[in-house]
């Protein structure tokens, strides 16, 4: 019997793929993840994947939010949805021309390495167009779950797309849609 082999690692978007987006959140009592969230990481966890989250954060270079801020709402998120192998975050502005903001690759590319993971084995899960092209641009598999604020066009140009975010993850292990 042939057996797919599990991602290396699972990456996800913050916000609008594991807890609702709320723009520029420097409030943890603001944190509230998505339906199915803890349920599909736990899903990953017993398969013994490693998950990691990479999230733009330009709030804090604008200064919109605080570094302190911006560490109290991760931390919560790691409450609420239990722990993430590595957090890599960028906290540039669109203008720094960084080399880490979606849809650049730094982000994926620096969490596949701190989970000692080749980035082609890595899967990328998230809502927005630039997730995916930043997995694309890494060699890491892309999926795209949308939201009211996807575009459709994003939506159409998606390597793979999941209704949610335990489908998403279904797919990820290399299960089929429900469709």
């Amino acid at each position: 019997m042939h057996h797919i082999r599990p991602p290396a690692a699972v990456l996800f978007d913050r916000d609008g793929t594991l807890i609702r987006n709320v723009p520029y959140n420097a409030d943890p009592g603001l944190v509230e993840p998505v339906p199915g969230a803890r349920e599909a990481l736990e899903r990953l966890r017993r398969a013994g994947v490693p998950t990691g989250v990479v999230t733009n954060q330009s709030g804090v270079a604008r200064g919109l939010i605080t570094p302190e801020q911006l560490d109290r709402v991760n931390a919560e998120v790691e409450r609420l949805l239990g722990p993430f192998g590595t957090w890599a975050v960028c906290a540039h502005d669109d203008g720094d021309r960084c080399a880490c903001r979606k849809p650049a690759p730094g982000l994926v590319l620096r969490a596949a390495a701190a989970l000692g993971a080749d980035p082609r084995d890595c899967v990328v899960i998230g809502d927005i167009g630039g997730d995916m092209e930043a997995a694309a641009t890494a060699g890491a598999r892309g999926i795209l779950v949308p939201t009211p604020g996807t575009l459709a066009a994003e939506v159409a140009a998606a390597p793979e797309v999941a209704a949610d975010l335990a489908e998403a993850v279904v797919l990820a292990l290399g299960g089929r849609a429900r469709r």
